[in-house]
């Protein structure tokens, strides 16, 4: 009960902190940068436009990142045995090794997809 009165309570406040039209999430140069180089250019939201929208997931590379990525997940949780949460939570916390390897390869997974496929798409 506790716990759920807490992701209330942590709702509401960051409702709160963040519709206000002149709050600012800090970003720094370097990442700005970075998604400048791969096309992304409104930093107004929380999440880019260009990625995280309506209209852009009507589009080719929409569709592929959200099938792509959908198959990719589903596939790796299939074979590592379980998701992210579970194995990085408490796999890790249990001290696995099978859940140690399955982070490692998570984090590989996703500096690929980042550097290498991203880039692609946008």
């Amino acid at each position: 009960m506790v716990f759920v009165l807490g992701v209330l309570l942590g709702g509401v406040v960051a409702g709160i902190a963040f519709a206000d039209p002149n709050s600012h999430i800090g970003i720094s140069t370097a990442t700005r940068a970075d998604l400048t180089a791969l096309g992304l250019t409104d930093f107004s939201g929380l999440v880019p436009v260009e990625i995280f929208s309506w209209e852009s997931l009507l589009t080719l590379p929409g569709v592929t990142m959200l099938a792509g990525g959908s198959f990719l997940v589903g596939f790796g949780a299939r074979y590592a045995g379980g998701c992210t949460s579970g194995h990085a939570i408490t796999g890790l916390a249990e001290l696995q090794l099978a859940s140690f390897v399955a982070v490692i390869g998570f984090f590989i997974g996703g500096l690929c997809s980042t550097h290498f496929i991203l880039p692609l798409l946008l």
